[in-house]
């Protein structure tokens, strides 16, 4: 499949592909197997996959475009989108020209690794360098299914308040990179960079955390860097 833009496909997930965090643990084990699968199926082929998790409104999909937009030129980038229905997040990312692949998980909470897989055969990996994966939005759920990525990166956001580390835990636990986002609404909400940084380094002390504003740039370069780095 030629490297162009526009959503190059829409994957659904059929009622026995969905798998719940509530599912027994064998599901959780074979989802694991899938995961190490499609991690090795990137490495041979070079190809390094970021998977984004984060709250409903976050800023997730605008932070890749951000990214999207500055790295494209460099190198072959693509973009799984995952959503519970509509494709209004893919649409606004196929714009810009990269391959896009929308995954609808039909109201699941969270994406797992075999709709991840399938997406990796809808594109020409050989020209992907760089694969950022969008997960649903959710808090919880995302982190207990790996998807085969190299790193994975929580957005949250100052307009979610001053608790949302503290609340939710285990999804910075296996997170390479926290990036807090909507830094120019911090006054306005009255709430802390630094307090929110500083709950993340209590869980995880040498984990990168990054303030950035998708409104007036800040922090994307340092994102950039970081996920170029990994």
């Amino acid at each position: 499949m030629a490297n162009e833009g526009g959503i190059q496909a829409t994957i659904e997930a059929s009622p026995d592909e969905i798998y719940d965090i509530e599912l027994e643990h064998s599901l959780l084990e074979a989802n694991e197997k899938l995961a190490k699968e499609n991690r090795a199926l990137l490495d041979q082929h070079g190809t390094t996959a970021i998977d984004f998790m984060g709250a409903i409104g976050s800023g997730k999909t605008t932070l890749i475009a951000k990214l999207v937009e500055k790295l494209k030129d460099k190198m072959g980038v693509a973009v799984f989108n995952g959503d519970a229905t509509t494709s209004n997040d893919a649409d606004a990312i196929a714009k810009q020209n990269v391959p896009v692949v929308q995954i609808a998980t039909i109201n699941g909470c969270h994406l797992d690794a075999n709709l991840v897989g399938k997406g990796l055969r809808k594109i020409d990996i050989d020209k992907v360098k760089l694969l950022f994966i969008e997960n649903i939005g959710n808090l919880i759920c995302p982190a207990e299914f790996p998807l085969g990525s190299k790193a994975r990166v929580v957005v949250v956001s100052v307009t979610e308040g001053p608790w949302m580390v503290r609340k939710h835990p285990h999804m910075f636990l296996g997170a390479q990179l926290v990036v807090i986002n909507k830094i120019d609404m911090a006054k306005a909400m009255e709430v802390s960079v630094e307090d929110l940084a500083s709950d993340v380094h209590k869980l995880k002390p040498d984990i990168k955390v990054i303030p950035t504003s998708c409104k007036t740039g800040e922090g994307i370069e340092k994102v950039a860097a970081a996920l170029l780095a990994v």
